[in-house]
């Protein structure tokens, strides 16, 4: 017997993909947000998107320099990445706080990357939609990079041995399961 699950909580059926850090710059302020709810939404043009809450810093550092930052932690970064989806950077310094570096980016844009991530996708943002209490952010990926032993470059895909963070709703996460 299926029991019915509220609209609002509907997306707790489809939340299961891997945990993101994303960073976002303007002038002397960088962040980081966590983010679980992403996507790629085009091939020709490439094109990604995350949806962040208005209210986070992160939804305005972005809109005011039209650029951020996906970065993908692995396990060892779930302290981290749960430290920085659950405080302000209104309130603290989540790379010295959460205890993560600045890596320079490789293209022109200002927002760093984080140096402990295994890969990161720097981006332009093209457009910005809101939708309800949040913002979806569309990003051109203008550069990407994974680490060689954990991705598998002929395939396109993160090797079992990646060891994704995925984030199932609430304070509920697993570590990538072996392919």
């Amino acid at each position: 017997m299926k029991k019915e699950v509220s609209k609002g909580r509907a997306a707790r059926l489809i939340n299961a993909g891997n945990l993101i850090l994303v960073t976002s710059s303007y002038k002397d302020k960088d962040n980081i947000v966590t983010c679980a709810w992403h996507s790629p939404c085009s091939h020709k043009p490439a094109c990604l998107s995350v949806a962040l809450a208005k209210k986070h810093l992160s939804s305005e550092l972005i809109t005011k320099s039209s650029e951020f930052i996906i970065n993908v932690p692995d396990w060892s970064l779930k302290d981290s990445a749960v430290f920085c989806g659950t405080h302000s950077g209104r309130d603290c310094d989540k790379f010295k706080d959460g205890k993560l570096s600045k890596e320079r980016p490789h293209t022109l844009i200002k927002t760093p990357k984080i140096k402990e991530c295994i890969g990161s996708v720097e981006c332009s943002l093209v457009d910005v939609k809101p939708i309800g209490d949040h913002f979806v952010f569309f990003g051109e990926p203008l550069h990407a990079d994974a680490e060689e032993e954990l991705f598998d470059f002929d395939n396109l895909v993160w090797k079992s041995n990646a060891g994704l963070i995925f984030h199932l709703g609430s304070t509920f996460f697993i570590k990538q399961p072996p392919l």
